[in-house]
This record gives C-alpha cells, structure tokens and sequence, in this order.
C-alpha cells in the first residue's frame, strides 16, 4: 500500500499538521461522486469506532505539551476511551491499556460549534484562534494524541526552550516508557508496506533535541529508510533570541545526519515575501499555513493512486535529489496564484517554465526562480537574507510538483523532475486569509519545489560562522567538521568564480 507515517512534534508542527489533515480530508469524496486521485488509505487507516461502524483516521503521532491541546481529547465521537466502549477505542485493535487524560475544561471555539453542529462557520481570525484543535476539522485515533505532561505550554516557570532540554526529556521519558515501543510500533506494525516517514519538528528550540533523540531510536531500531524532516523555526525577537534559535538549529541538523535521509529546513516567515502574500509572523495559524502550502504540494505526489501520471515515492524523489544520501539538506521554495479554474492565465504563470512535460531553456537549467525561499537565515542580521546579494547558484537537481488546470504532463529528466497534478489547493474556511488575490480564490495554482544546489553550501556556511560565535570551545570543533563535510558535498567539483566545473 505504500504507507506514509507523520510524526508531529511541537506547536507549530501541530499548527501546520492541522492545516495538512484538513486540506487532505478536503480531497474525500462519496457515493455517486468520481473518485479522488489521492490514494487515502497511504495517509488514513481505517478502524472501528465505539458505536462499531468504520472510522478513517490519519496515520499520525502528535506530540504536545501540556494544555497545549485545547479541546481535542483523546476520546471522541469515533473512540470513547474514558468510558471504555468501543471495540476500537480500546487500544484501536492494538491490545493493551490506554491511560485514560483527565483534562480541565476547554470551552470550544464558535468555529468548532459550528462545525459539530452543522451550522455556518464563522470568519476565524488571529484572535479568535488560541490552540491548533480551534480549526481542527478531523476525528484522531486515540494513540494518535500523545501529552506530555512535565512540561506546560507557555510556561514562564519551566519552559520548553533549550535544545538540551528536550534530548534529556527524551532520554527520561524513553527510559521510563520505551516511546517506541509504546507509541510508535503499533502504526509500523499496521503498515503493508512502508513509503517513508515525514517528520515535522520544531528544530530551533527544545522539540529540535526531542526529535533528533527520537529518529536516533528509530534509525537504531529500523535501519535505513525515507526520513523525511521538516525543521520548522521561527524568528526570534531579540539578538540574543536569535542566537539561541540559530544554535539549536545548527545542533538539529548535525544531530539528524545519519538518521533522517532527507532534511528541509522551512522558515514560517521567509524575510521578503511577494507582495500577495501577507502573513503575521507573530500567528503560528498564518506561519503554519504557509508551511502547509509547501509540505501538502511536494507530498501530494506520494500520496496519488498508481494509475495517475504524475504520482512519485519518497525513495524516488530522494534519490534524484540527495546524490546517494550526500546532500541531504534541502532547500524549498513556492509559488503561488489564484487558479483552479478560475483563471487560466494564472495557471500559465505558475506553470512558467514547464509546457506539455518539456522544460523551456530561458535560464540556467530551464528553472525559474520562485517568489519564496523558505531557507531560513543563519547571519543573525536583522537584514531579510534575499535583499543582500548572493551568487547565482549551480542546481544538481530538482523536483517540482505543479498543481493548476494546464495541460503540462510529468517531465522526469537525471536531473529535474516536475510532476502534474490538477488538484489545485484548496482555501478551507480554516485557512488564513494569507494570499491577497484580487478574485479571492477558494483554490490556488501551486508551484513547489524541493531543490539542492550550491546554495545550500552558503547557508551551511553560515551555520559555520554561528558555531564560531555562540557554542563554546569544547563542542565547536566536532560541529564545524560535521558542517564542513556536509558543505563540501554541494562544492566538490565546483567553482564559482568560474562558474563550472574544476577539471583538475
């Protein structure tokens, strides 16, 4: 079946997941209606409720802290745990005990009523939205939500912030509980026949250290295999803020080598963005939406039925863009514009570059710059990265996912890949209003792209210079050289001053 896992830990991979299962739930379809081109059972399993019909619940571990949830509780409609019913809701056909979350109250959003109850859904707003589970369109299987309760969200007493903070509470909690074993093996044990995992992680605070212990024991426990890691940061409000989320995010991504075959590093708000696009940097609701445009597109290929032209796998897109695990930093970018239908036009400008599968050779390699690179910045200058002057990178290799109402098919080269698909996005009523188009469009033309080229090696550099400055003696060696090793794979061979390739 080809299974896709998501693991997601922290707020703003919970925001973003939150936007991600929406929009996937949007693609059902019903009786007396044409089938999808999304094959639902790689994300959803399906299972029996507490009433005994058929559930459809996202393959899924969401990890959280304490009053971090909202209303989302384990038991539900689909799974009364607390009261034990349920053949499903017993351990979901798992067997063994569930531990039962007594939760103080949360009183619902209006947008939550409204959706239980059928009714209109009110216009969400930044200060209408207090957790992720306030625009939450979608029933979990209980062993999908997993709090942890040491910690409290936003807590001034003991916060959740330092790196080292969340290895060791892996490391305590992992020996209590054996997390893998406990959370985790019961979806691998499911699975048919696993694609790959896609992580979405925090990885500029104390979820980075959490989640890089965590695909430790995964990589111990399973060997090699498609880890997919999205390491969600933020920007900091102060120098000293700054440089302690930049160290973090170093320390993430020297410590997922060897265990995530693939990193993409996604800032939730790139320094300079297109004018249509506005978001609030201080909303994990906006940050994470933008986030989700990106996650949701470049992984709509692996979640598309076998018969359809421009379907992928994680292990195909990796090994056409990693250079046999080399280069597994990543960068991402996007375009956006109203289309779906409503204007073709606007479909024809996202599709720039590609036309009935055969890439136009205007630039370098037949590839346009999109409007927003979602690398994040690494100089610690509050100057937004893309208005400062960088040399125009070599790409080794892309992949593209096209979403809009062309005519343009899957074009698969050695070195670029772009596949089709005429499911265009879709503006939920839980989506932020971040796209300013003048027709207000309730689905986009999407372009999104997973790219390494020698790029990367600047931003790798300028971990470097991060580790120089801010991590003391004793560990900035060992970091350096992890860094210099990497950043070497996106140069050997290649000179920018003479923009070729050294032959000697």
């Amino acid at each position: 079946m080809h299974e896709i896992l998501t693991l997601q830990f922290g707020q703003q991979a919970n925001y973003l997941g939150t936007h991600y299962w929406n929009t996937q739930e949007s693609y059902f379809t019903y009786a007396g209606q044409e089938a999808s081109p999304v094959d639902h059972d790689i994300s959803f399993r399906a299972g029996i409720g507490a009433d005994g019909h058929d559930t459809y619940t996202p393959r899924t571990l969401i990890y959280d802290l304490k009053g971090a949830f909202g209303t989302l509780r384990r038991e539900n409609a689909l799974y009364d745990v607390q009261s034990g019913g349920g053949r499903d809701g017993d351990g979901g056909g798992w067997g063994g005990a569930t531990v039962p979350l007594r939760l103080p109250p949360v009183t619902p959003s209006r947008y939550q009523v409204a959706l239980e109850q059928g009714g209109d859904l009110p216009t969400l707003t930044t200060e209408t939205i207090r957790f992720w589970s306030d625009y939450n369109h979608l029933f979990y299987h209980p062993r999908s939500i997993v709090q942890l309760h040491e910690y409290e969200v936003q807590s001034q007493l003991m916060p959740f912030e330092r790196w080292s903070a969340g290895e060791e509470f892996f490391g305590s909690l992992d020996r209590e509980h054996d997390l893998l074993d406990r959370d985790l093996r019961p979806w691998l044990e499911e699975c048919d026949q696993l694609q790959g995992m896609q992580v979405l992680t925090g990885w500029d605070d104390a979820w980075g250290g959490f989640a890089a212990r965590y695909l430790e024991r995964i990589a111990d426990e399973l060997g090699k295999g498609c880890r997919w890691v999205y390491g969600l940061s933020g920007a900091g409000r102060g120098l000293r803020e700054r440089r302690g989320k930049a160290e973090a995010a170093v320390r993430s991504l020297v410590e997922f080598q060897g265990s995530a075959s693939m990193v993409v590093p996604l800032h939730g708000c790139p320094g300079v963005l297109p004018r249509y696009v506005r978001v609030d940097a201080g909303s994990r609701w906006h940050t994470s939406a933008l986030q989700a445009v990106l996650v949701e597109s470049v992984s709509l290929p692996m979640r598309l039925r076998v018969a359809e032209a421009g379907r992928a796998t994680f292990d195909a897109v990796e090994g056409a863009l990693c250079n046999g695990g080399k280069r597994t930093v990543v960068s991402a970018g996007l375009s956006v514009d109203e289309g779906g239908g409503v204007d073709a036009r606007a479909d024809a400008r996202v599709g720039n570059g590609v036309t009935n599968g055969c890439h136009r050779e205007d630039d370098e390699d037949g590839l346009e710059e999109l409007d927003i690179d979602f690398f994040p910045d690494f100089t610690l200058s509050p100057e937004p990265n893309s208005t400062r002057s960088r040399p125009r990178p070599h790409i080794f290799s892309t992949t593209t996912t096209l979403r809009s109402n062309t005519t343009s098919s899957s074009s698969l080269t050695a070195s670029h890949r772009t596949h089709h698909s005429p499911i265009p996005f879709p503006t939920l009523p839980s989506f932020p209003q971040i796209f300013r188009f003048a027709s207000q469009p309730q689905k986009l033309a999407i372009k999104a792209r997973l790219e390494t080229s020698t790029a990367v090696a600047g931003r790798l550099r300028e971990m470097e210079d991060v580790v120089r400055r801010v991590v003391g003696v004793e560990e900035r060696e060992a970091l350096c050289e992890v860094l210099g090793a990497m950043k070497g794979e996106y140069e050997e061979g290649w000179s920018e001053e003479g923009e070729g390739w050294d032959d000697d």
